[in-house]
């Protein structure tokens, strides 16, 4: 399968492939530790457990045994000097909606809020411009609560139709026309696997409307065979997503996460040390055989970055075996890197 290849003429053949502030420890965010944790921690434990691994953002999620501590992890994270960057916001602006809100002007917090939402396919334009209205009209409530507290709303991409990146960005450019500006995206990888395919194109869509862009160890259909979540730096399609955007000049936050039935601590350092070696075999790879490709070569399709097979028929234009140092500017005869 084939991704077009717009990025990678940013990448630098000297080493110096990008900023590094991307994927610095002081521009994560940990991300679904609360509900998923192993250890069951509140607030100060919590807070104490981000602050001793050295993370000073954290996006809360919960359920609804957590909301009696919701003013004791407000504490807890200014005690710890952790800044609440996100909130898993309810979809409609019910009173639990209302009490968040509440909450974030008590303790004088500002942040994001990750709405999400479902459906199924819709049948035709028709039922995809009602779809379109009604998703922008739900969000345009939420958006409009927030603002007079100076936040803004992130589309989280959890699946179903609210989950295409193509149908959250029409309801982007539904809001814009009405004169909502507080609303943007947070993208999440581990509810993308079916973007793969075609990553890169989205990521330049998404780019000038990105919030926030949540990590996770990516492998092909991930989601079908186990591994939804995995550690950072363990997917055969890691290097693929850290290439395009580091390309894209985007600048975080990036957040990394548990989501899974294991000690939180455990998870998310796993995750930093598989970011850490990640970055660290892109940019070695990237300085010791990539070349700038020229202007007319950025739009030349290529394989989705090094697919493991042993059949070229699928991946190189009639078996050229060259085609990889061809077009991706490698040194010929090289084999890319394995993950």
């Amino acid at each position: 399968m084939r991704v077009l290849l717009f990025l990678l003429a940013a990448l630098l053949s000297t080493g110096a492939a990008a900023e590094p502030g991307i994927f610095a420890k002081d521009n994560l965010v940990a991300w679904c530790i609360v509900p998923f944790d192993a250890k069951k921690r509140g607030p100060e434990e919590r807070a104490e457990m981000l602050e001793k691994l050295g993370l000073h953002h954290f996006a809360y999620d919960y359920r609804a045994q957590h909301i009696p501590t919701w003013d004791a992890e407000m504490e807890a994270l200014k005690k710890h000097h952790i800044e609440l960057t996100a909130w898993w916001f309810p979809g409609v602006l019910n009173e639990e909606a209302k009490n968040a809100l509440a909450l974030f002007q008590r303790h004088g917090v500002h942040p994001q809020l990750w709405v999400t939402g479902g459906g199924g396919p819709t049948k035709d334009a028709a039922d995809q411009e009602a779809r379109v209205n009604s998703e922008a009209a739900r969000i345009r409530t939420i958006a409009e609560a927030a603002t007079p507290l100076g936040l803004k709303v992130g589309l989280y991409n959890h699946g179903g139709w609210f989950g295409e990146p193509e149908n959250q960005l029409a309801i982007l450019g539904r809001l814009e026309s009405q004169g909502v500006k507080n609303v943007g995206l947070c993208y999440n990888l581990h509810h993308g696997h079916g973007d793969m395919a075609r990553f890169p194109e989205l990521l330049a869509k998404m780019k000038p409307h990105l919030l926030a862009f949540n990590l996770n160890g990516m492998f092909r259909d991930g989601d079908k065979i186990g591994k939804g979540t995995a550690v950072i730096g363990t997917g055969e399609l890691d290097e693929m997503w850290m290439r395009a955007l580091i390309a894209s000049g985007w600048t975080g936050p990036v957040g990394i996460l548990n989501e899974s039935s294991e000690d939180a601590e455990v998870r998310l350092r796993a995750n930093m040390e598989g970011l850490e070696k990640l970055e660290a075999r892109v940019k070695n790879w990237d300085a010791t055989n990539f070349t700038i490709l020229k202007k007319e070569e950025i739009l030349l399709p290529v394989p989705l970055p090094f697919p493991k097979t042993t059949n070229d028929a699928e991946i190189r234009p009639n078996g050229d075996r060259n085609f990889d140092a061809k077009i991706l500017g490698t040194k010929p005869g090289l084999t890319p890197p394995k993950n």
